[in-house]
């Protein structure tokens, strides 16, 4: 009997390996929704859209980008990773969807359980802005005024738990200041505003604002990151500027559900890196302001890991609460 069982074991474990080959030899069998937690014009979808059209040549199967934003991208993560795991569903997010698992008591899905790293596609720096007609010249400008009046400045955001909120958040942790959070339902929302004057300041993505930086609207006072964006040479470090320990680096990288056959998933991170290091994609990533990535899904999954631990900590130090 024992022996029986154990054939028994091999050949549906046989079956199955069988049947994800030929998944994978049949994908894709239709155009593949690619999923955005945002609304249009933000870097997510900036990205998202670009990527599309490349793996809609590569793929030889149209990749529709599908904007559903709200509750900080948690409507767009759950949807994704409740979707059929066949790798026809697929999710671009940001670090928000490792700082939603805990920024939110239920969020509707777990990250590392429920997802299916795929790879990352682009990274870019986070750079502190401000509108042209504010009068903050410097990181050091904000800090004083947040300092003079706690709780007067605001900034804007993509919305709860996105990279840009936790961002906002860190650097006031790091320097002691009182500024309130006014969370959007996406990154053009929140430029928006910023230009209107609703708020002081916005913690957001290159590509996302070179263009409005370009037109003299908005007026960027440091970059988040580790070194300074070579489309913005001038802007300096928030390290330089005298504001150490606020480094964030905005990735995109591209999600499945978690049962998606590992051979869709390789077959979907190779489609990827070829856009990534594809020379008109490249130049266009490079032009707004984005560094082009790929890379192995065990790259990724290894990123959302530190991701979600690091996020954790934020949260906690921040003395957020589970909304």
């Amino acid at each position: 009997m024992a022996e029986r069982a154990w054939w028994q074991g091999c050949l549906a474990l046989l079956i199955l390996a069988a049947a994800g080959q030929v998944l994978a030899q049949a994908f894709p069998a239709r155009p593949i929704r690619l999923v955005v937690g945002f609304t249009p014009g933000g870097g997510v979808d900036i990205n998202a859209r670009m990527l599309a059209a490349k793996l809609s040549e590569l793929l030889g199967q149209q990749v529709v980008v599908e904007n559903k934003p709200g509750a900080g991208t948690n409507i767009a993560n759950e949807f994704v990773a409740r979707a059929a795991p066949d790798g026809h569903t697929l999710l671009i997010n940001t670090g928000a969807v490792a700082i939603n698992m805990s920024l939110y008591r239920n969020p509707g899905f777990d990250t590392l359980r429920d997802f299916a790293p795929v790879s990352v596609f682009s990274e870019s720096q986070n750079i502190m802005v401000t509108a042209s007609a504010k009068p903050f010249r410097s990181a050091q400008d904000v800090v004083a005024a947040a300092r003079a009046k706690p709780g007067a400045l605001t900034y804007a955001s993509a919305g709860a738990g996105s990279t840009q909120h936790l961002a906002g958040e860190l650097f006031k942790l790091v320097t002691r200041t009182d500024i309130l959070h006014v969370p959007y339902k996406g990154s053009a929302p929140a430029i928006t505003a910023l230009i209107a004057g609703e708020v002081d300041l916005v913690f957001i993505n290159v590509p996302a604002i070179l263009p409005q930086v370009k037109a003299g609207r908005l007026r960027p006072l440091a970059a988040a990151g580790p070194k300074r964006t070579d489309l913005m040479p001038e802007v300096p470090t928030l390290r330089e500027a005298g504001v150490s320990g606020v480094e964030v680096v905005v990735w995109y990288g591209v999600l499945a559900p978690a049962a998606t056959p590992k051979e869709i998933v390789a077959t979907l991170a190779g489609a990827i890196g070829r856009a990534a290091r594809a020379p008109e994609i490249r130049a266009r990533l490079l032009d707004q302001g984005a560094e082009p990535v790929g890379g192995t899904p065990e790259e990724f999954g290894a990123l959302l890991k530190d991701e979600v631990a690091k996020w954790r900590e934020v949260v906690r130090a921040a003395g957020l609460k589970p909304e």
